[in-house]
């Protein structure tokens, strides 16, 4: 089997993070994923409410080097209790 990835890296590749409305997750979402992308650049961050207002998304742009770094940034979204899905 060919393990090999469609994805170039280095590459811009946008996360969506998506979670309750009545947290800083913007925050939250740029504390996790710095973690694994200390570059990250704010001007790549978008915030959006829900129609209803309960939820939030949050899109982050990361300069992937590697598919390691991007599989260890899903992993510690996806692990935190106040982070819904990732996308």
């Amino acid at each position: 089997m060919d393990d090999q990835s469609l994805l170039q890296f280095p590459c811009d590749f946008p996360i969506k993070i998506m979670g309750a409305s009545d947290g800083d997750l913007r925050m939250l979402a740029l504390d996790l994923v710095r973690r694994h992308a200390p570059d990250l650049d704010e001007a790549q961050v978008h915030v959006r409410d829900s129609r209803a207002g309960r939820y939030q998304s949050v899109t982050v742009v990361v300069r992937a080097r590697d598919r390691e770094q991007l599989d260890a940034i899903y992993r510690e979204l996806s692990n935190h209790p106040q982070i819904i899905l990732v996308l």
